[in-house]
């Protein structure tokens, strides 16, 4: 299928392209909220400035897709393959994520306030300057990811988490809310 037929077929009120083969396509400003990508082989596809609110890519490949400046706010990224992905300014808010793979993905700047990142693998995902605020990284592997400037004021991390990465730059335990018994927020 080609970007234009999908077009289509969303304007005509579809929203069902599960398991699509839409590898390195260009949606590059398109509206397509809503819309279910579940399985879906989007990598390499092109979703710069484009509006995906609450489309469903659970499962989907979005291997070095291209996703900067493009809003998911409450888009389902349930076991999504992210490696190499540019999320550069993308809007994650209360984006669920969980068991995504970001392996070496590009978030500067992203905005996953509210994100479910549990059990995400992030190793070496660059996540500079980004906002965290209240996400669950309870189980999410950061390893080598890098989070300087990153704001994590209220996220839940286990100490697993604090010792795997998060620690190493420097950030007071003040500003993050534990999911074990205690508090520091």
């Amino acid at each position: 299928m080609d970007a234009n037929k999908l077009l289509d077929l969303y304007a005509a009120g579809e929203r069902k392209f599960n398991g699509a083969n839409l590898h390195q396509v260009n949606f590059s400003g398109a509206d397509l909220s809503g819309a279910n990508f579940a399985e879906a082989d989007l990598s390499g596809t092109n979703f710069s400035q484009a509006n995906l609110s609450k489309c469903n890519f659970s499962r989907a490949n979005l291997t070095d897709a291209d996703l900067s400046g493009a809003k998911l706010k409450g888009a389902n990224l349930s076991e999504v393959n992210l490696i190499g992905a540019d999320l550069m300014k993308v809007n994650l808010e209360e984006t669920n994520l969980s068991r995504a793979d970001l392996r070496g993905a590009n978030l500067v700047m992203a905005d996953l306030v509210g994100a479910n990142l549990s059990e995400a693998e992030m190793s070496g995902a660059d996540l500079r300057d980004a906002n965290l605020k209240q996400a669950n990284l309870i189980g999410c592997n950061i390893n080598e990811a890098e989070l300087s400037g990153a704001d994590l004021t209220g996220a839940i991390v286990t100490e697993q988490e604090m010792n795997g990465g998060i620690l190493h730059i420097g950030l007071s335990h003040k500003w993050v809310t534990w999911a074990g018994s205690y508090s520091y927020s």
